[in-house]
């Protein structure tokens, strides 16, 4: 199963890997502002950042430190990256291609881990946040975010298979004390998680994942039929004509230190 989600993975991002550089989410989300802000960067950094998509992050982050590797499961998704952050004059960023659960990398080799929207494709978490402790230098941070599934059973199977409807290589978003536990186990303590709304825009939401028309119809239809409680829960919302126009899920920030 786990092969089969990565090669999902790998081919839903390549055929869009040109949407997810510029998405104004990915690229301008307050969510990357604060990411930086919690960094700390500093001129004798080594950072890596793990499925680094549009590469976003290694962007923001190469300016303010000595190195950044930008590692990413899917070919095109790099290639794209690399486009991006070099067509910005950036020369410090290396480009590598692999699996975020299992790390070419030295223990102890990054004082900065980060990845950001991401995990929930990733089929085996608990290896992805053995693997970003081990190479993270100890007193260095994991800086994380991705969006989260509520506390509660039901709106969090809703927001799954909402997920999953519009994106096959979705796996699961987490809760908040899930990723919370896994980290601790994994050895990291936490210092800070900022819990903040993250509003979807349906059309913009399901034609960067390239839903068909007839999918998109199935998907809306989902999120308009749900019970009212559902409804107000993900702040459902729709346009002059009745047609669904958004809605509102959640989105964490983690800091996890290595003592």
């Amino acid at each position: 199963m786990s092969d089969s989600v990565k090669n999902q993975v790998q081919e839903q991002f390549g055929k869009h890997a040109a949407k997810y550089v510029t998405s104004t989410r990915h690229a301008k989300g307050e969510d990357l502002a604060m990411l930086v802000s919690q960094s700390r960067a500093g001129k004798e950094m080594e950072v890596l950042d793990i499925a680094t998509g549009g590469g976003h992050v290694a962007n923001a982050l190469a300016p303010l430190v000595r190195r950044v590797v930008a590692y990413d499961l899917t070919e095109q998704m790099l290639a794209k990256a690399a486009e991006f952050i070099q067509g910005n004059g950036l020369a410090n960023v290396d480009f590598v291609q692999g699996d975020a659960e299992q790390l070419p990398f030295a223990d102890a080799s990054f004082d900065l881990v980060t990845c950001r929207i991401a995990a929930h494709h990733f089929p085996n978490v608990p290896a992805f946040a053995a693997e970003a402790f081990r190479v993270v230098k100890p007193g260095g941070k994991l800086l994380f975010i991705d969006n989260v599934a509520p506390e509660n059973d039901a709106y969090d199977e809703f927001y799954n298979d909402v997920e999953k409807h519009r994106d096959p290589s979705h796996v699961r978003a987490l809760k908040k004390t899930e990723w919370i536990s896994l980290l601790e186990q994994k050895g990291f303590r936490i210092e800070l998680l900022a819990a903040y709304a993250k509003p979807f825009k349906f059309q913009d939401w399901c034609e960067r994942s390239g839903m068909a028309e007839a999918e998109k119809s199935v998907l809306e239809a989902k999120l308009m039929d749900a019970s009212g409680d559902v409804k107000e829960f993900f702040s459902v919302q729709t346009d002059e004509s009745g047609r669904l126009s958004a809605f509102t899920g959640e989105s964490v920030l983690i800091q996890a230190i290595r003592p």
